[in-house]
């Protein structure tokens, strides 16, 4: 195959607003690693606020991602094999949280969970474990839809065979769906680990801002840039760290997805 039919035939003026739209990605993130003061960088991101949000959002991230593999994979499996009608009005239910503004997420969750809720005598609003719910009420539908995806396209044909040969529906499940779509859940697993983490929107209004208790990273940069709390430099320095982690996530999905380059 010739170099320029592997490349495809798109029109090379296209570059041009390609090349833009790159910049326009690449440019703010250039000018965020600029203002970061390193010579304080250490300093910044180990002084005690900073440190406790970073625990706090880290240790909320891994438990709201716990509770999206548990939950959430069964869900995909389901959707995954369902009729094309219920599958997508399912699939079109879970992206919801997907395109909502997170701040409406977080009024759902206030008027479920809050004092004047339906399940406000739980007393979760305002508290750590409203970390967690936030974050999972935005991160499961990244999950679901990746492994969904993944269990759809492997299709049935090695179940069927499999069930054919006399073996259960747990040793399918075990032995040959999981597997076939591990790639798509390993994906699903860390881009919802790294959505938990950068949630701000929806913890905001439904936990509140509490250092220690509910203040995450996100919430400590968005207090630091409006006057209060850490300083604006550990602001930028939590910021850096946060676009690191996007990156290391970026790199993980590309070197579990199916057909990538080894």
């Amino acid at each position: 195959m010739s170099v320029a039919g592997a490349r495809g035939y798109a029109p090379r003026a296209l570059a041009i607003p390609a090349v833009i739209g790159l910049a326009f990605l690449i440019v703010p993130l250039a000018a965020l690693v600029a203002r970061v003061q390193w010579s304080t960088f250490l300093a910044d991101v180990t002084s005690e606020a900073a440190l406790s949000a970073l625990a706090l959002s880290l240790g909320t991230g891994l438990v709201a991602t716990v509770l999206c593999i548990i939950v959430g994979i069964p869900l995909a499996l389901y959707i995954a094999r369902s009729g094309p009608r219920l599958a997508a009005v399912l699939r079109a239910v879970v992206t919801v949280p997907l395109v909502l503004p997170p701040m409406v997420g977080g009024v759902a969750l206030l008027y479920l969970f809050g004092r004047a809720g339906w399940l406000g005598g739980l007393g979760l609003s305002f508290s750590t474990p409203a970390v967690v719910l936030a974050q999972t009420f935005v991160a499961l539908p990244f999950l679901m839809l990746a492994v969904e995806g993944a269990v759809r396209t492997s299709g049935v044909e090695y179940e069927r065979t499999a069930a054919a040969l006399g073996a259960g529906r747990w040793t399918i499940l075990r032995r040959i769906t999981l597997p076939l779509a591990a790639p798509g859940i390993v994906a699903g697993v860390v881009l919802c680990f790294a959505r938990s983490i950068g949630e701000f929107g929806a913890t905001a209004l439904f936990a509140g801002n509490r250092p220690g208790v509910t203040q995450t990273m996100p919430l400590a940069i968005y207090t630091a840039f409006n006057g209060a709390g850490v300083t604006q430099g550990t602001a930028v320095a939590l910021a850096l760290l946060l676009l690191a982690t996007a990156i290391v996530v970026l790199l993980l999905v590309r070197g579990w997805r199916p057909g990538a380059a080894r």
